[in-house]
């Protein structure tokens, strides 16, 4: 498993719990923080699947 994949989750986890957070008490910038935190860890979650398919269709 890549470490963009890991670290792209933790980012994910990171950024909903902002939101949560933000909802919860009202801040708007929080709140838009952890969507922000979100969208990259999506990102970078993604990233590092392409990586791992194509470090396994090199081995294949």
């Amino acid at each position: 498993m890549d470490k963009d994949r890991i670290a792209g989750a933790a980012k994910q986890a990171k950024g909903a719990v902002k939101d949560a957070a933000g909802k919860v008490t009202g801040d708007t910038k929080l709140q838009a923080e952890g969507k922000t935190d979100k969208a990259e860890g999506k990102v970078q979650s993604t990233a590092g699947g392409v990586k791992d398919a194509a470090r396994d269709a090199m081995d294949k």
